[in-house]
Order: C-alpha cells, then structure tokens, then sequence
C-alpha cells in the first residue's frame, strides 16, 4: 500500500492527497546494543556501498530465514500499555521476575507503550499466567487474553517520585523544513539520495513493531485455525518499505495442510470432518468475514475494521490504535508474498537500489503522481518495477533479469502458484554482483531522461526478460506482472496521468543537467539537486513551461552573450 509521503520543500504545504489516518508513533530506543535485534536488522541491510564498486562479503540471509527470525522473535515479545510515570527501572524489575529481558523500547501512539522482548517465550507464558483480566464496573469486559497488555499502578507515585528518564529518539520522517535543510547542506547529489534514503527508511523499533502487530493478529486468526501464520508482506518487508507506509499482512493456512500430511502414517488416513464451499474464492471471502467480525468485537486496539470481501483480491482493512498501523489482512495471496521476496532479493542485490527507488518514490509523491486514495495514479510497485527496469538496461546492468534468477534456481527454489512459474534463486549469496560503477546522481538523471522519452505508446515494461516489448493492449501504461504475466499491474493509469509522469520525467531530467552545467558548490541554501526536484512542477505552469529553453536556444543566446562581450574588448 502507499506510504505516507514526503512533502514539497522550503516550508510549502503538501500537495499529495492522504488517507486519513490513526497518528503514527514517536518511539524512545531502549534497546541494548549486540542484540539479536541489532543482528537481524544488518543482515536485512543490502550489502554493498552506494559509492560504486564496494562489496560486502558478509553472508546474506534468505527472505525466508529472515521472516521466521523475525517471527520467532515477536513470539518472545509483548506490548504493553504504560502509564507514561512509570518508572522504568521499577518496570523492568517488575517483569524480570518473568524472566531475563533481552531488549525493550518505549513509543508514543494514543498513549505510552513498552515493547518487551524476552529472551525465552516461556518468560511471556509465565507472564500472561500472573495477568488479569481488568474489572470496568457497570461496563462488562470481554475475557479475550493476548500478547497485548497493560500496566497500572496499585497506589499513584508520591510528588517526589522517580520519573522516568528518557531521550525521545522521534522516528518519524523530517518535517519538510527539516528535510529541505539536510538535503541542501550534503555534499553532492548522491549524498542527497543517501540522506533521504536514511531519513524514510523504516527503523529497527518500526520493524519490530510491525513484526509484533503481526504476530498479534496471528493470535487472534489462531483460535479458529490453529498453526496458521499471519505474515507481512509488501513494503514492510521488501527493503523498500518507508516510516509511515501501511502494514500488509498475509493469513497462510497452508502450513496447517502441512503440518497435516506429516502426521498421517501408516495404512490408515484420518482427516478432519470440514465443510466445503462452491470456490475457492467463496472460502477466502468466508474465512475473512470471520476473522473481520473477530478483529472488530475480540481485538484489542483493532479499531474502523472494514470487510472488503468482493474486491479482486479480498481483504479485511483496520487500523492498529496501539501501533499506529494502518492494516489490511489478505488470505490466498501467495503470489504478492513472492513478489515482495524478489523484490527483497532486488533491494538486497546493489545499494543503490533502495536509494534510487526512494528517491523516486518521493519524487512522484511530491508532485501528486502517486496517492494512497485509490485511482488512476501511478503506483509505488509500478514506480519500483520501473526503477528495477531501468537498471536491468543499463550497461553493464546492475540488476539481472528475473529469467536470469529463474536459470539459476535450484530444485528447492521451483515454486508454481496456480499455474504461474514463481521460481527465483533464492540464495542471495549464489548471485554474481555485476560490474556496474555509475553514480545515483547518473542513475537519477539518466532514469529521468530514458522515461521522458519511452515509446509508452507501443512498448511495454517487462522485468521478466529484461527488455521492452509490444504492449498487448491498449493500456496507456502497460507494465508486466513479473508472475502472473497475463496482467498489467497498471492497468488503472489513464492517459493524463502518463503524460504528467512524462513532462514530469522531461523536466527533472532538464534540471539536472543544469546543476550539471552550473556545477554549484554544495552545501548550499538554496534548493539543488535532489532538493529541486521535490519544489512545485514548472510542467503544472503552462506558461512557465512554454518559457523553459532548449538546449539549442540556450547555446545561441550563450554564444551571441560573448560575441557581444568580444565586440565590447575590441571597442
């Protein structure tokens, strides 16, 4: 789902449309150094410099290995919401005696949370048997037990009490002041991309919470489907996700038919009395009209919970009050799970990618390209499969195409989802780095120019092979689902919208050759760079547009310019 976005620059108010949502949290890090969580959160770090050429030989982890350490890791940890006088030492002493915590951090959202991770779950056991279910007088509490707690105090603190004594490390993304500031102070364009880059990328503390929240959730699913896994997907886990972006998550019951197949031995087969539904779509709208109606009345801080049962995909979309989520549960989507490990595999593979594709991302947004309110916008995924497009055509490329991952799978790797050959290398560490050395700042420019001047209306986007092809319709923009290739993943992009994408891409790519030109020297205080291409469009200004100078004039009037300062010398 879209993300919040950033802002236009210089104090400007944004321009982007946004969905209305719950606050997002301010989180305080506690968390010690050397954990497991400081571990999990460098091996999710792409290798590689952005500065062309360096490599990280440190061994990367799967998608896979990653998703099931995160997993195990929420399962060890609680929420809890906290008076915000607590006492933070009195408050870890109070829960050691559960057991030895591992790592913690407080967060502001509708209240004051704790984020606890012990480091066995028998700690958590042991914790929820000594926690009661709360007494609100006339009103009756429904008795629903989970991981998400809340901690009161028997007698109020006396005046000259222990405060806690706490920095506020604020994790949301810069205000647009604040950002226009960081951008103009770096030292080149490419530093640029790498700020904002830091500035947006999801945290550790946000990480983990997503992971939580998840886990959560899973709870909740778990008590009509025991052993099923309620997993995020999409931009919390892709390596492209930014503070502020929703939290997708994927209801898998296939682990249960697993856990079924091992268990049957011997002559004798034993199955579960079940009932059976016309399709398997009429399953799916069913199992989320349940677990929507189970979030809504059982789940504590599930709040706005709304069915959409008979779009394409089914889902069930609610915000999280106490993470400050906003949430959608799918069930059945095993291809978007895929789709979010390649693109893990892609955002892993150079880092320069992530930098180029946020970049982007934030580009488009500042100039209403892209919207989290549904329509014929341009979509962050479409963004990021032309991002990985471009970079596949560059020469040499730096991004193999998905044919070329699909050659290098092993057997373990062979994935087919209804039909569609979902199979990549999963190995990251199997996959030669390609000797590309070109600077973002070449990246940025040369992606502006390559889809200023794409033939959109013949060619479509195909990241599969590599290479353009002739669209199969006729779509204004038509980009090839890397999976199931029969669809447009832009199939909602209208005409107008492609060609502000185009004059846009034409005018951000002119800009850059002028601060190419000018050659200023950073830092400055006015906008360049990066900067300059979140201020308000020149394209939206036709007037303006039609004042912006070729680059044949500009060179004529640069010429006759010192024709006349000649004639002046020899006067």
């Amino acid at each position: 789902m879209a993300g919040r976005g950033v802002g236009l620059l210089t104090g400007l108010p944004l321009r982007a449309q946004t969905r209305t949502r719950i606050r997002c949290p301010a989180f305080i890090r506690l968390s010690c150094a050397g954990t497991v969580a400081a571990d999990l959160r460098r091996e999710e770090q792409p290798s590689g410099s952005v500065e062309t050429g360096s490599k990280d030989k440190t061994p990367k982890k799967t998608f896979s290995e990653v998703q099931n350490e995160r997993r195990e890791q929420a399962q060890r940890t609680v929420l809890i919401h906290c008076q915000n006088k607590v006492s933070e030492r009195k408050f870890l002493k109070y829960l050691s005696q559960h057991g030895r915590i591992h790592s913690h951090f407080f967060y502001e959202s509708f209240g004051f949370y704790a984020v606890v991770e012990f480091c066995q779950k028998d700690s958590v056991d042991s914790l929820l048997k000594r926690t009661q279910t709360p007494a609100h007088g006339t009103e009756a509490a429904i008795p629903f037990r989970s991981r998400f707690l809340s901690l009161k105090l028997r007698s109020p603190p006396s005046q000259g009490s222990e405060q806690p004594q706490v920095l506020l490390n604020n994790q949301l993304p810069p205000s647009n002041r604040k950002l226009s500031e960081l951008l103009c102070a770096a030292e080149s364009i490419d530093d640029q991309l790498n700020t904002l880059l830091k500035e947006f990328q999801l945290t550790e503390e946000n990480t983990r919470l997503r992971y939580l929240t998840s886990s959560l959730i899973e709870d909740i699913a778990a008590a009509y489907f025991p052993d099923c896994r309620v997993k995020p997907f999409g931009s919390s886990v892709n390596t492209f996700g930014k503070l502020g972006c929703d939290l997708d998550m994927f209801l898998d019951l296939d682990e249960t038919k697993k856990l079924d197949i091992q268990k049957n031995k011997g002559n004798f087969l034993i199955e579960f009395q079940v009932k059976n539904v016309a399709s398997e779509r009429i399953a799916t709208q069913k199992i989320l009209s349940v677990i929507g109606e189970c979030l809504d009345h059982f789940g504590p801080g599930c709040v706005s919970v709304q069915k959409i049962l008979h779009a394409r995909c089914p889902l069930v979309r609610f915000s999280h009050q106490a993470s400050g989520f906003q949430c959608d549960l799918t069930t059945n989507n095993r291809i978007a799970m895929k789709s979010s490990e390649l693109l893990y595999i892609y955002g892993s593979l150079d880092a320069r990618v992530r930098a180029l594709v946020c970049s982007v991302r934030c580009w488009a947004r500042a100039h209403s390209l892209t919207s989290s309110i549904p329509g014929a916008w341009i979509t962050n995924f479409s963004l990021t499969v032309m991002v990985i497009f471009f970079l596949q055509r560059r020469s040499p490329p730096i991004l193999p195409t998905l044919d070329t991952l699909m050659t290098l799978a092993d057997e373990e790797d062979e994935c087919v989802i209804e039909g569609n050959n979902c199979t990549f290398i999963r190995d990251l560490n199997k996959i030669k780095p390609l000797e590309n050395t070109e600077s973002l700042e070449v990246l940025l420019k040369e992606f502006f120019e390559y889809f200023g001047n794409f033939a959109f209306n013949k060619n479509s986007i195909n990241i599969r092979q590599g290479r353009e092809q002739n669209k199969p319709d006729s779509s204004p923009l038509h980009i090839q689902n890397p999976f199931e290739t029969s669809l447009n993943i832009s199939k909602n992009v209208n005409q107008s919208q492609l060609q502000r994408f185009v004059e846009l891409a034409r005018e951000s790519a002119w800009v850059l050759q002028q601060e190419e030109a000018a050659a200023p020297c950073p830092p400055s205080k006015q906008p360049w760079g990066l900067a300059a291409l979140l201020l308000p469009s020149i394209a939206q200004n036709k007037k303006v547009q039609k004042k912006l100078p070729s680059e044949r004039i500009k060179s004529l009037l640069e010429s006759v310019k010192n024709n006349i300062a000649r004639s002046a010398t020899h006067t």
